[in-house]
């Protein structure tokens, strides 16, 4: 007998929504620092989720407050684990090259997180998950969860 798997949307949604409003604010005001902790914010997400600052944010703040409502789907929530972990790698990596002197790479690392974190946000396409889908087909280990399993 197996347990369904659900995902809250509204956790994955604010925590988007934080990361997109951070990482455009430290690329307006050229704040290499806020990126860093926007990143550290993410890694430690992908680690330990319910440690993640966004995520607490939602659970303690917004939605007992009714200000953002739960959204339970089935889903797996490894891949959007594998989601945050790739971005923060990407905005830390970019972090640590603006600090290094090589802004415009750096930059642009982040600027891609911000676009790929819009998607999924405004549109619902997910690459870091479509990702470990595709890793998943392959075999890789590590990736254990198919689609499959939440579309039934």
């Amino acid at each position: 007998m197996s347990t369904e798997r659900v995902v809250d949307q509204s956790v994955i949604r604010t925590n988007q929504a934080s990361t997109i409003t951070l990482l455009v604010l430290a690329f307006v005001l050229s704040a290499p620092l806020l990126s860093g902790i926007t990143g550290a914010i993410m890694l430690i997400s992908a680690a330990v989720p319910s440690l993640g600052l966004f995520t607490r944010i939602y659970h303690h703040l917004l939605k007992p407050a009714g200000i953002v409502r739960p959204r339970v789907v089935r889903d797996n929530p490894e891949p959007h684990r594998f989601a945050q972990l790739l971005g923060g790698l990407m905005v830390t990596t970019g972090t640590l090259l603006v600090l290094a002197g090589v802004a415009t790479a750096g930059w642009a690392l982040i600027i891609v997180v911000i676009g790929l974190a819009s998607l999924n946000l405004f549109a619902g396409w997910c690459a870091g998950c479509t990702l470990y889908y595709w890793l998943n087909r392959l075999g890789v280990p590590g990736f254990s969860h198919s689609r499959s399993e939440v579309s039934r």
